[in-house]
């Protein structure tokens, strides 16, 4: 072990043996490394492949219980010390920054001169670089898309310490974008994200919300169908839902004249009882409480029989887009597959164990039906020969 810490010293300055408590879903490491550069951080993982080691990364840990757990966590590589903002464009609407600045001191630092990086999280703390390997998103996915649609570059760290980019921090240069749509969502699979570089949008002059509280989840479906399909461009359509209520959440951006103007056409398409505000409700962009959260994806339509299927959960996220989320207390494995089963069977998409407690989640198939399974199997051979990034974090034990 010793010596495999030297050789680790020798490439970072910041490298410890790992604590006890510094486990991925159980799984111990041998070694922290924390770079602080790039080059510190490819350092990092040449003496990682030299020694055979499987690496892990780490960001703030607000996602780190996603997904499966690794077969094996030599060394966790904390991205905290990457954590810069490398350059602001602004008149471009294009930033860069590294992978372990947090997505509130992103704000920040963009709010200073009017600007967004248009990809709200649900879980305080998270990271760029944890945002992007999780493939999450908030409720502005309706109109400003997903962290796939904002990224236009990255740089990443392969397996072997190699650095590789793609893209670049002008928006019309999408040469190799498609590596960045392969590490969203990957789960650090295929290569630690170091940077990255997004297009920015203007904050808007008013944020409106307009709710409303629904006898249930058929005439929810219908006002959020009525807005959908409507000419007032919301930002965003979210519900909360379960226990025999549901309250539709719509936002509205703009100018104030103008969005006080839809606001108020929204209400009514909304229907009796809507309320106006310029806070959004308590729920707004949080995932449903509970031990075990799962992501389904299905047609914006799908909500009457994703209702009917979870009714025993809380079901809560993008109406307008199709992705919600199902939150529950799940002690044993027995009610968790039996759901999965019927979300699988039910709802035409696909339903994700995001979380779950450990004895449920060696019990179930995190998953689901992968068609492209073998392809994404040639993926990471092509990336990770080794199969040392993450190992098993991913679909089918990628």
């Amino acid at each position: 072990m010793s010596d495999a810490l030297s050789a680790l010293g020798e490439a970072c300055e910041n490298v410890r043996e790992a604590l006890p408590e510094e486990g991925v879903l159980g799984v111990a490491p041998s070694f922290v490394a924390a770079p602080r550069t790039v080059a510190e951080a490819a350092g990092v993982l040449r003496a990682a492949a030299d020694l055979g080691l499987a690496v892990v990364p780490r960001g703030n840990e607000t996602r780190l219980d996603w997904g499966g757990p690794p077969t094996r966590c030599d060394l966790l590589l904390d991205t905290g010390g990457l954590d810069r903002v490398i350059e602001h464009a602004a008149g471009d609407l294009v930033v860069k920054v590294e992978a372990g600045l947090s997505m509130e001191r992103l704000a920040e630092v963009l709010g200073r001169h009017g600007q967004r990086l248009a990809l709200d999280v649900p879980l305080p703390g998270s990271t760029v670089g944890g945002t992007l390997a999780a493939g999450a998103g908030g409720p502005s996915r309706l109109l400003y898309g997903s962290a796939r649609d904002l990224l236009i570059g990255v740089t990443m760290v392969r397996a072997d310490g190699a650095i590789a980019k793609a893209g670049g921090k002008v928006v019309k240069n999408v040469a190799g974008y498609d590596l960045g749509k392969l590490l969203t969502g990957s789960f650090g699979t295929l290569g630690v994200i170091v940077e990255a570089a997004f297009r920015l949008h203007p904050l808007p002059e008013a944020r409106v919300h307009v709710t409303r509280a629904c006898d249930d989840v058929e005439e929810a479906h219908a006002a959020v169908q009525r807005v959908l399909h409507s000419l007032h461009v919301p930002a965003a359509i979210e519900i909360d839902g379960g226990d025999g209520r549901w309250t539709v959440g719509v936002l509205l951006e703009g100018v104030p004249q103008g969005t006080a103007a839809r606001a108020e056409a929204v209400a009514t398409l909304l229907g009796p009882s809507a309320e106006v505000a310029d806070a959004p409700p308590p729920w707004w962009g949080a995932y449903p409480s509970g031990n075990t959260l799962i992501e389904v994806t299905a047609p914006p339509t799908a909500l009457p029989r994703l209702a009917a299927t979870a009714r025993n959960g809380v079901v809560r996220g993008s109406a307008g887009l199709g992705s919600w989320h199902v939150g529950f207390d799940a002690a044993e494995p027995a009610p968790v597959a039996d759901l999965l089963a019927a979300l699988r069977r039910e709802v035409p998409g696909t339903a994700v164990v995001r979380y779950a407690p450990e004895a449920v989640r060696q019990e179930i198939d995190l998953w689901g039906p992968v068609p492209a399974l073998a392809l994404m199997r040639r993926l990471k051979d092509q990336f990770d020969p080794g199969h040392r990034l993450s190992p098993g974090r991913f679909v089918g034990g990628i």
